[in-house]
């Protein structure tokens, strides 16, 4: 049935009968920042050695180029994931020093591009801060928000920024999908695995 028709099911059940007593939501833990003369509580290398284990797709994430700026914004993302179908949501992960999100945010608007297997090399242009990372890429406006929609994608997904939450040294956004679509559904994704493309 796959993940998208798993959960239209499961909507579709909840919307066939009476509504179940509401759940009293849990207590919030108890959050707390480390302190700067205590250890991590995980080593920050192995860390990321342990999650690497973790594949994951890869996506650009665009944006219109705001008001007195040449070219519009775009960063490779990792961090994206489909979140709710109703309403329509996903999310991404941004790192908080990102000189690119500040000229999303400013936008309001996003799409995310789902990149092919053979797109590892635009990937890289667009991990590569500074410079117009749009040189010589081909791509046109997506219909909802004019963002960049990127030639020869696996799927686009045309949102307006719903929310923003932080997350220890990233922040969490989240978009409303406005319109989506998908290309060539045959094409092998691009995935990253242990620091490298597969």
């Amino acid at each position: 049935m796959g993940q998208a028709g798993t959960a239209a099911a499961a909507v579709r059940y909840l919307r066939s009968g009476p509504r179940p007593d509401p759940v009293e939501a849990l207590p919030r833990p108890e959050l707390r920042c480390v302190r700067e003369d205590e250890p991590l509580p995980v080593d920050p290398a192995e860390f990321r050695r342990v999650l690497g284990n973790f594949a994951t797709g890869v996506t650009v994430v665009t944006a219109p180029a705001p008001d007195a700026e040449p070219h519009p914004a775009g960063f490779a993302c990792q961090s994206f994931s489909s979140l709710s179908l109703d309403p329509p949501l996903v999310a991404f992960m941004v790192g908080r020093t990102s000189t690119t999100w500040p000229r999303i945010a400013r936008a309001g608007f996003f799409c995310v591009n789902i990149l092919g297997a053979h797109q590892g090399d635009l990937c890289r242009g667009f991990a590569v801060p500074g410079a117009d990372k749009f040189a010589g890429v081909a791509y046109d406006a997506a219909p909802a928000s004019g963002s960049p929609r990127l030639a020869g994608t696996l799927a686009w997904i045309d949102c307006t920024i719903h929310a923003v939450h932080t997350g220890g040294d990233h922040l969490i956004v989240v978009g409303r999908v406005d319109a989506l679509g998908a290309g060539d559904e045959d094409q092998a994704p691009l995935l990253f695995h242990k620091g490298r493309f597969l």
